[in-house]
Formats: structure tokens, sequence, C-alpha cells
């Protein structure tokens, strides 16, 4: 495990060992700073997309050509 790895599973466990209200109080802190927000908002769709099949880009490519063409 490294430093950074051992840092946050301390701050995870402490974030654990707080009562639901004072959890609820810390996430609505970090949801209210914008560039925060972002990060956890990318996060999340990240972790929901990663078990979705990988596409070639130029199957990508040609469902945006065909899509504009509608």
């Amino acid at each position: 495990m490294t430093a950074k790895q051992a840092t946050a599973e301390v701050f995870l466990t402490a974030f654990r060992a707080l009562p639901k209200q004072e959890q609820n109080a810390f996430l609505f802190t970090i949801i209210k700073d914008h560039s925060f927000r972002g990060d956890v908002i990318d996060l999340a769709i990240a972790v929901k997309r990663s078990a979705e099949k990988c596409k070639k880009l130029r199957t990508f490519a040609k469902h945006l050509t065909g899509a504009k063409k509608n």
C-alpha cells in the first residue's frame, strides 16, 4: 500500500466513524464546492461505466457521423 492509499484509508475510516448526520454534512460541503462536485460526478460516472464493454473509436465515430445526418 502506498502512502497515498494509506492516507485515503485513514480518511475513509474516520468518515465511516462519523454519525450519519455528520457524514451528510461533510458530503454536502464537498458537493457545494464546484471543483469537487465535478470530480465526484466524474468518478461516479467512471465507476458506473467501468463494467461496460469498450467500443472501438471507428465504431463510435461512425455512430456520431450517422447521428449528425439525422
